[in-house]
């Protein structure tokens, strides 16, 4: 990555990560199509878009792994093309596919990662004990890595990245393959993460993922990003929100539908459906409307669209299949690199 494309730029150095048109094209086919990002510190920053759309070409543009064509970075405050050794020394990187040896114990594994961030000997038995006590693994640590279920490779593979107390993590895709059980118990791992000050950058397959851990959320499709937001604010970009009311009396729900007239009847359920973005202004708009018309309803109930239909809206369905649950893209991953 030459540094000519990546001069320093006084927009992008406050932020844990900020980039700016960053391209990437392998042969004639462009993977990433000149994004940008700006991702505060202590914040989870959730990735999404169907897979080939260049969330861990991303990844690994930002955590050094490979070179972007085009465009400017910087990470933890340090550029990418200028300052890589200190960039690496900022992060950690969990990638798609656990980096744990089998052959070994939980434990071997942690002091081999001491070992290759240089600790001395005691520092480094300190710091894996307390990180397989954090993550719940002491009773397992003198037990071969291959023996340990989805769940706990993968907190070991988290451990292991911890182990250089990097203020800045990638995860790739970390809960792929997991039951809820184990995934829920990931969930608070990287909810701790970031009550600690950690940035936390996410990939995720798990669109209800995104919707619980991230502060922010990019959807990117064929190399751009099509939308940036919190979930609350991507939601809103999709038409379909609406104000259910539902009546027990066939009178009131009748004389409610023809005071309203522009609503979407459900005569069966004896409800309506008017249109609404779900945001409290207008919710209270519409409370206030309802009170004008005298119409009182027996319940009410504010829908408003998901990340499913905001994915398939900014990124198209696929086959009948939502592509953000599909198996991941072994052909652009981190995989052992990933460290």
């Amino acid at each position: 990555m030459p540094s000519s494309v990546m001069p320093t730029s006084s927009n992008i150095t406050s932020a844990a990560i900020a980039a700016q048109g960053l391209r990437k094209a392998y042969g004639d086919k462009t993977v990433l199509d000149g994004i940008d990002l700006r991702i505060p510190a202590g914040s989870v920053f959730a990735l999404l878009g169907p897979n080939g759309a260049g969330k861990t070409t991303a990844v690994k543009i930002l955590s050094t792994l490979i070179s972007a064509d085009d465009g400017q970075a910087q990470v933890g405050g340090h550029d990418l093309a200028t300052d890589p050794q200190a960039v690496r020394a900022a992060i950690g990187v969990t990638g798609q596919f656990s980096a744990v040896d089998g052959l070994i114990t939980g434990e071997e594994n942690m002091l081999l990662m001491a070992d290759l961030h240089h600790l001395p000997r005691d520092e480094g038995r300190k710091v894996a004990a307390e990180l397989l006590e954090r993550f719940d693994l002491t009773d397992a640590a003198k037990k071969p890595a291959s023996t340990y279920s989805g769940g706990m490779k993968r907190r070991l593979d988290l451990a292991m990245t911890l182990v250089g107390n990097p203020r800045i993590i990638f995860l790739d895709e970390p809960t792929t393959g997991l039951d809820p059980r184990s995934r829920h118990n990931m969930w608070g791992i990287i909810r701790g993460l970031v009550a600690d000050g950690v940035t936390v950058f996410l990939t995720t397959q798990y669109l209800e993922e995104a919707d619980e851990l991230a502060d922010r959320i990019a959807v990117l499709n064929d190399g751009k990003l099509v939308a940036e937001g919190s979930a609350e604010e991507l939601k809103r970009l999709i038409p379909g929100g609406h104000v259910r009311l539902r009546f027990t009396d066939p009178d009131a729900y009748q004389s409610a539908a023809t005071a309203l007239r522009e609503v979407t009847r459900d005569d069966e359920a004896l409800a309506l459906q008017i249109p609404s973005d779900g945001s409290q202004r207008e919710l209270r708009s519409t409370l206030d409307w309802l009170d004008s018309l005298g119409i009182e309803a027996d319940e009410l109930t504010v829908h408003t669209p998901d990340l499913d239909d905001v994915f398939f809206a900014l990124t198209g369905p696929t086959s009948g299949t939502s592509p953000a649950y599909h198996p991941a893209n072994t052909t652009d991953s981190p995989k052992e690199n990933a460290r």
